[in-house]
């Protein structure tokens, strides 16, 4: 598919009647912002799957964002049916994502994740003509609203101790939600080991995590909350102790012997205190 301005032209305008920044319009067709902003900016080529999710979340015809001399009519004006909460693309990474936390990545089928969204195989390759296409949606979903939860989180922690605290606090699989998430991750990384691309969306999405923690922790250096550490040193050993703990809680069964949420919470704030802590 060659680059052509027009198309980006019509993205622009799409995204400017749909009434959000540009990043957030990234997140609703699952495309790594950075991308769109190519595309956008004549650097890179629109796959014909982007521009169909574009035109499903948009409410526009695909033909219309190639090309064609029809003008859409208004997202708002155009009857849908049935359309899903967020648009189909959204639909269908929210299906796979809970599919992949109940039986696992390789056990879900392309006809699972259609008959979770009622609607044909063909859509979901309209959408996402492969499964790692779908793979990387679906970690670049859990991504975003893992990111989105952790912000939220601390928006009105009292100070950094009671930041990291939170932090912690979000990580440890205590309810079924919690449960459910860890799996998908666990999941998620075992690919991330096979899939380059995947592997490139793992190592960002932990790059931004740990620089989240090592932040939180630099400033509570410079409060006198926390004793003097190398932030980024600090967060590494956290975050991998949060990770090799909650698979820990994780292969226990509930209620029975092996590492509990409580042990894990118990162990995280020990290790927070003895290395951290200012006395």
């Amino acid at each position: 598919m060659q680059h052509d301005p027009e198309v980006a032209d019509r993205v622009r305008k799409v995204i400017a009647d749909a009434g959000v920044t540009q990043r957030e319009f990234a997140r609703r067709i699952v495309m790594d912002p950075s991308k769109l902003s190519r595309s956008l900016g004549g650097t890179r080529r629109f796959t014909a799957a982007e521009l169909a999710r574009i035109a499903d979340t948009g409410g526009v015809d695909a033909g219309w964002l190639l090309g064609a001399a029809r003008t859409p009519e208004p997202a708002s004006r155009r009857e849908r049916v049935a359309a899903p909460e967020g648009g189909r693309p959204l639909q269908i990474v929210r299906e796979t994502v809970r599919l992949i936390a109940e039986r696992g990545f390789h056990a879900v089928r392309v006809q699972d994740i259609a008959a979770a969204c009622d609607t044909s195989t063909a859509a979901i390759h309209y959408h996402f003509p492969g499964r790692d296409d779908l793979l990387e949606a679906a970690v670049r979903w859990c991504m975003d609203e893992d990111t989105a939860r952790r912000a939220a989180r601390i928006a009105d922690a009292a100070d950094t101790a009671d930041e990291l605290r939170q932090l912690i606090e979000l990580q440890i699989p205590r309810t079924p939600q919690q449960r459910w998430q860890w799996s998908v991750w666990l999941d998620l990384w075992a690919e991330a080991a096979r899939s380059t691309a995947v592997g490139r969306l793992h190592a960002d999405y932990y790059r931004q995590w740990r620089t989240t923690v090592a932040d939180v922790i630099r400033r509570g250096v410079a409060e006198g909350v926390f004793r003097l550490a190398d932030p980024g040193a600090a967060a590494l050993r956290l975050t991998a102790l949060i990770d090799g703990l909650a698979t820990q809680v994780l292969a226990s069964a509930p209620d029975g012997p092996g590492t509990s949420p409580d042990d894990m919470h118990e162990a995280l704030v020990a290790y927070v205190d003895a290395t951290l802590t200012a006395r």
